[in-house]
């Protein structure tokens, strides 16, 4: 294992979501946030950047949800990467089964990829990947460096402040049960303002962002513009 590898990894995250991977395809298990949030960050997604006939890498693919639909939309070639081999191996199984050919999954990390094949994806997807690891900045400045001139770089993860505390950790976690203790650590949440500060730096333009809200009355999440909890990136490679 190289040293960017081991740098920018946490093995406790990691291991939680391997000893969780066989849930993940499952809707009701505690990946149920993540599929019902699905549909609507593809449909963001591809209204932004159409997917039909693109390279396109997702970034922390974990079970391949995102990867998968991405690949069933039309994507030309989907590679999913994630340092979980647990969760690649659940990827990988469910798009055999399902006889998904445009996608293939590699366990690497987006530093190494980089250095390997800079300029090689015409959208690069990195969603709910950036508050589980120590050094995010370096994730955004990969993912800058792989896509190509004019492509499109779409990040999302929490906000940081009091509201993100009480719904994402507090409500979420402790009283929902939505998802389990421990899920997210908010001092690893990150301010809209941040994210588009390293992304200006890491080269990429901002173009969009949209704010993801949950309802929990109708248990139903929708896209908008209060990002005070989860948010969604939209940036360009100049």
């Amino acid at each position: 294992m190289n040293a960017t590898l081991e740098r920018n990894a946490d093995p406790a995250e990691l291991a939680k979501f391997g000893d969780a991977a066989h849930r993940w395809w499952d809707p009701e298990s505690e990946f149920k946030p993540l599929h019902q949030i699905n549909p609507l960050r593809l449909a963001w997604i591809d209204r932004i950047c159409p997917l039909k006939g693109l390279n396109v890498l997702d970034v922390g693919c974990g079970g391949g949800l995102l990867a998968e639909a991405m690949a069933r939309h039309g994507a030309g070639q989907v590679l999913g990467i994630d340092l979980s081999p647990k969760a690649l191996g659940v990827a990988e199984l469910h798009a055999m089964e399902s006889e998904v050919m445009n996608l293939r999954y590699r366990e690497v990390a987006v530093e190494q990829l980089a250095a390997e094949a800079p300029a090689s994806f015409d959208a690069v997807t990195c969603l709910e990947m950036l508050e589980h690891v120590p050094d995010p900045s370096s994730v955004v400045r990969a993912c800058a460096q792989l896509v190509k001139p004019g492509g499109f770089v779409f990040f999302s993860t929490l906000n940081r402040n009091t509201k993100a505390w009480l719904l994402a950790v507090v409500g979420a976690e402790y009283l929902l049960n939505m998802l389990p203790r421990g899920t997210h650590h908010y001092e690893r949440f990150i301010k809209p303002s941040e994210l588009a500060g390293a992304a200006r730096a890491a080269g990429l333009v901002p173009v969009e962002m949209s704010g993801l809200s949950y309802q929990p009355l109708t248990q139903r999440y929708s896209l908008g513009s209060d990002a005070d909890v989860n948010y969604l990136l939209a940036c360009r490679r100049p």
